[in-house]
């Protein structure tokens, strides 16, 4: 995102939290929400626009500040308005805790600005608290709005912190008729070269990546988050392998000291092994605040059967391959009203994207009709 244009001199006709909502979908869906801030001057007027890439990143609000702070070092007129007169609009409450970043509260407080007016709130345990802070402080605080594009942001993520897992993604790799592999199993490689480097810029930012024990028999996968180069990346995900068969004599997976292999089918004991693992995970915390689905198609139907899947990667090449092997299998499916339908995610550069020869489908959960 460009920075923000010198300060205008009329209001911006757009409702700051319809922006700051817009640009939170610029984000990553994950461990963490989806956020996007936006501050205002005394006129109404936009001075900047700020959202939160992804665990690790700078949060929204922090992203906002520093936008603004580089448009008031280039611009004489915006650097006089006093910060005292100015809003930041923000689509989930400021946070009031140190994790991988500092508490954006203390961030608002140090820049000075006179309001805080936020759409949701997040009042449970450690991660709320900011909006009273900035209260007592003296901030004029407004909130929760209801806005409703910013509450559309965090529903998934709120439910799956309040159900105490992971946000799980599941990776679909398939030819344009369904299938994982060919009739004779092979699979390698029905997507291109840019739909297998998104998909390990995924791996790069989850904690834990499962495959079945069919999966690691026929493919005898690294589950190594890579470079566009090919060299592996300085942080891993923990390998997960569900299914009750040992590994192959010489399998990749078996060298790996952290590798976690669950003797089950049942991805609630997958969730239970995990939680019970003492940590740290790759990105910090004592418990995996991101899961990826990788399959073979078993385990797949078996995540999505559970309905523990909070969002799909799915990898479409322009190939037919007939007989071959269904990318998802064992979804108790018997007629087209008990089919799981899914929804076009926005966020992430959107629902339907073009990688190379590829399609790949970005998609949400959502109720039957």
């Amino acid at each position: 995102m460009s920075l923000p244009q010198p300060c205008p001199t009329t209001p911006s006709p757009a409702e700051p939290l319809d922006l700051a909502a817009a640009a939170a979908l610029e984000g990553v869906r994950g461990a963490n929400p989806l956020v996007g801030a936006v501050i205002s001057g005394p006129d109404g007027a936009v001075l900047a626009v700020g959202h939160h890439r992804g665990r690790g990143a700078p949060h929204a609000e922090a992203d906002a500040l520093t936008r603004w702070r580089a448009a008031r070092a280039q611009d004489r007129a915006l650097a006089a308005v006093d910060p005292a007169a100015c809003t930041m609009h923000v689509t989930l409450e400021p946070c009031d805790h140190t994790g991988t970043t500092g508490p954006c509260s203390l961030a608002i407080l140090d820049a000075g600005l006179g309001a805080v007016r936020y759409a949701v709130a997040d009042a449970t345990g450690a991660e709320g608290g900011g909006a009273a802070r900035l209260a007592r402080a003296g901030v004029r605080v407004t909130g929760p709005t209801g806005h409703a594009a910013s509450a559309a942001l965090t529903d998934r993520w709120r439910h799956v912190r309040d159900a105490g897992r992971p946000w799980v993604t599941a990776h679909l790799a398939q030819s344009l008729d369904g299938q994982a592999a060919a009739a004779d199993g092979t699979s390698r490689w029905i997507t291109g070269p840019a739909s297998r480097a998104h998909a390990h810029e995924v791996r790069a930012r989850v904690d834990a990546i499962v495959v079945g024990t069919g999966t690691v028999a026929a493919d005898d996968p690294r589950l190594t988050a890579r470079d566009a180069v090919g060299a592996d990346l300085t942080v891993q995900p923990v390998p997960v392998i569900q299914g009750r068969r040992d590994l192959p004599a010489g399998a990749a997976l078996a060298d790996r000291a952290d590798l976690i292999h669950v003797r089950s089918h049942d991805p609630h004991a997958v969730l239970a092994t995990l939680a019970a693992h003492p940590g740290p995970w790759p990105h910090g915390g004592s418990r995996p605040g991101h899961l990826l689905i990788e399959g073979g198609p078993h385990v797949l139907g078996a995540w999505l059967a559970a309905g523990l899947v909070d969002e799909v990667f799915a990898y479409t090449a322009p190939l037919l391959l007939g007989p071959g092997l269904p990318a998802v299998a064992g979804l108790p499916v018997g007629t087209l009203a008990e089919g799981l339908r899914w929804a076009p995610d926005p966020s992430e550069g959107g629902p339907v994207r073009t990688l190379g020869d590829d399609v790949l489908f970005h998609l949400a959960p959502t109720a039957k009709d």
